[in-house]
């Protein structure tokens, strides 16, 4: 039997940062994942079209370029490049022009004045007390809780971004705030397509923050993606990991985490292999590891009841593209996005989101569509496009909205008809868009959750974002970080503080959790002596 300091249970960006950093403080650390490839969520192929590289799952990431954790690794080492389209975002209003997104603010303050004059102002006071207070609210939002330095650091910088009122602002519905701040559609359907990337209510507290987070990070770092697809980043930090002495295991698939006395003591294999380590960080969905990986007899019974409890968020439908040319929109933006949001109103965003709570199959699905090669022209030959779309549908299917009927089995047949409604609301804004397709993919929520188990039924941010599960109540009240009431095992994917998207936060939480219950372990040892 080998023995490791630690081994990382999945190799999702998460568990590889994990990895990362406890080899850099020269453990030895063994990655299992039980996919063939590294990746988990931030995987890309050529298994749509054998020309054209699409994202399986996750394509842009604004989260990995703010975050301080991606940025510590350096992974341009390792052979990762960001590509930026023209413009970050775009969304039709409903005169059939476009508000967009600019990663130069005055260009986006530009257009939204042409949409409405005043709103260019309001935009550009929108950025300014977002560049007082922004890089302490993405600090606060990544760091364990509670965030000490960077919560001291935003309460001294509020008075200079607005005050109580920015507090009121970004708790408030992004609804209301769209509303408040801006007298035109253009910059209400930017903040509430933003804030919809998360499955927060647009009516609900709290959803105006996710709107504001996603926006100004658009407007400051963009959307990056990386050059030659989604792929590459876990290629990036697996190669790290292997060159700082790490093991990295693919098709390992771990069925056990072993607890003796209230202590992990190994992981187990399908395969019947069996690995002793003292420390071992799941990067796998709370709902898969208490209860699932970990015995039910060796949860801790607080854990366990909190559990009874978790939610996950909604499933996803997802439609990849081979295009023969370019989108054929009919009143292309000014500047080609590589995220378009597609939705008539905030009132229908508002009302999509209330039918996937209600149990109800969208009629007219929320669209999140990315232009991959504008944004990388390595993702397809010259003159076609790399395009794909996502929809989220609820977990469980009461009823269906729309006219065909489904019932929530998203076997082949359902998918392909949510995917032809969702191919619909593009043809309306492209005409011609279905005659330019080469190739199209589905993937419902269960292929989503066989191809990664952690997007158990096509969820894809490790559980709800809304609030009753974040900060100290994720992913059960009283956690809410990576320590898990068992010693030695420790939380490090989405479902931990603080959530979904590709920030390694939560990895490289419970690797410093780990280090630090290390060393104070050894100072006790050396006290008693």
């Amino acid at each position: 039997m080998t023995t490791y300091d630690a081994i990382v249970v999945g190799a999702g960006p998460n568990g590889l940062v994990a990895a990362n950093h406890l080899a850099d403080a020269g453990w030895s650390v063994l990655v299992l994942e039980a996919q063939p490839e590294p990746g988990g969520a931030v995987r890309s192929g050529r298994d749509v079209h054998e020309e054209f590289v699409h994202d399986t799952f996750s394509s842009f990431y604004p989260l990995a370029a703010a975050s301080p954790t991606v940025r510590s690794l350096r992974l341009e080492e390792h052979g990762l490049v960001w590509r930026h389209a023209p413009a970050v975002v775009a969304h039709a209003v409903p005169d059939g022009r476009w508000a967009v997104l600019h990663r130069d603010r005055d260009v986006t303050a530009a257009n939204l004045d042409d949409l409405a004059p005043g709103d260019g102002d309001a935009w550009l006071e929108l950025c300014r007390q977002w560049d007082r207070i922004g890089d302490q609210v993405v600090g606060a939002l990544l760091t364990p809780l509670p965030p000490v330095r960077h919560g001291l650091g935003a309460l001294l910088r509020l008075p200079g971004a607005g005050g109580l009122g920015l507090v009121r602002d970004l708790l408030m519905p992004v609804a209301d705030l769209g509303r408040l701040r801006f007298r035109g559609e253009g910059p209400r359907l930017l903040l509430a397509g933003n804030a919809a990337h998360a499955d927060i209510p647009l009516s609900s507290p709290g959803s105006a923050l996710f709107g504001i987070l996603l926006t100004m990070l658009g407007q400051t770092v963009g959307f990056p993606a990386p050059e030659g697809g989604a792929g590459r980043i876990a290629a990036a930090l697996a190669d790290r990991l292997r060159s700082r002495g790490g093991d990295l295991v693919c098709g390992a698939e771990v069925t056990r985490i072993d607890v003796a006395g209230g202590r992990v003591t190994g992981v187990r294999t399908g395969s019947g292999e069996r690995f002793a380590c003292r420390v071992v960080v799941a990067d796998v969905i709370a709902s898969k590891l208490f209860g699932g990986l970990v015995p039910p007899e060796d949860v801790p019974a607080r854990v366990a009841a909190g559990m009874r409890g978790f939610q996950l968020d909604p499933g996803t439908v997802k439609v990849d593209w081979a295009l023969s040319g370019a989108v054929p929109w009919a009143r292309p933006p000014s500047y080609a996005p590589g995220t378009v949001h597609v939705a008539d109103s905030v009132d229908e965003l508002s009302r999509t989101g209330q039918q996937i709570t209600g149990r109800t199959v969208p009629d007219s699905p929320f669209l999140l569509v990315g232009q991959m090669t504008t944004t990388d022209p390595t993702r397809s030959p010259a003159g076609t496009e790399s395009l794909w779309a996502y929809s989220h549908v609820p977990q469980v299917v009461e009823r269906d909205a729309g006219a065909d009927g489904l019932t929530g089995r998203w076997d082949e047949d359902e998918c392909e008809r949510y995917a032809d409604r969702m191919q619909e609301r593009l043809e309306r804004l492209a005409p011609g868009f279905g005659s330019r397709v080469i190739a199209r993919r589905v993937l419902g929520p269960r292929q989503f959750e066989e191809l990664d188990a952690n997007l158990v039924g096509g969820a894809i941010n490790g559980g709800t974002a809304q609030l009753h599960q974040q900060l100290v109540f994720r992913p059960v009240p009283g956690l809410g970080r990576s320590e898990t009431g068992i010693r030695g095992l420790y939380l490090g994917s989405a479902s931990a503080h603080p959530g979904g998207g590709v920030h390694g936060a939560a990895g490289m939480n419970a690797a410093r959790a780990a280090l630090v219950h290390e060393r104070l372990a050894r100072a006790g040892r050396l006290f008693r002596r």
